[in-house]
């Protein structure tokens, strides 16, 4: 039977997200794939991770991101909001829609978005 909502397939193209880094108050969070409301609980439970928690300054490498739904977006805006000794969040290698849905979501107004 055809999927009349046209929702992403939840077996979507592997999607790797991790904590590549933690030292200290820096913390480097690795993404990749197609980031949609399928992986939100993934994401949201990565972005619970106690060693965010403490860490000062978030890197998020997102050159392989290749789709960013807004649900993912806001889990991310939420979790760097509800931190207030996060001092600085940036998000590295973005593509252009990525950047986009990182905007819309108001992460440019809490981080920084490199390209």
């Amino acid at each position: 039977m055809a999927d009349e909502h046209n929702f992403p397939e939840m077996h979507s193209p592997v999607v790797a997200m991790a904590i590549t880094s933690a030292s200290g108050p820096h913390v480097v969070l690795t993404l990749t794939g197609e980031l949609h409301t399928g992986r939100l609980q993934e994401l949201e439970e990565l972005l619970a991770d106690p060693r965010l928690h403490e860490a000062q300054e978030w890197v998020l490498e997102m050159a392989s991101v290749r789709r960013l739904d807004l649900a993912c977006a806001y889990a991310l805006l939420r979790a760097a909001t509800r931190r207030p000794q996060l001092d600085a969040l940036t998000f590295r290698g973005a593509t252009r829609p990525v950047q986009r849905s990182l905007r819309d979501a108001g992460l440019g107004a809490v981080g920084t978005i490199e390209p």
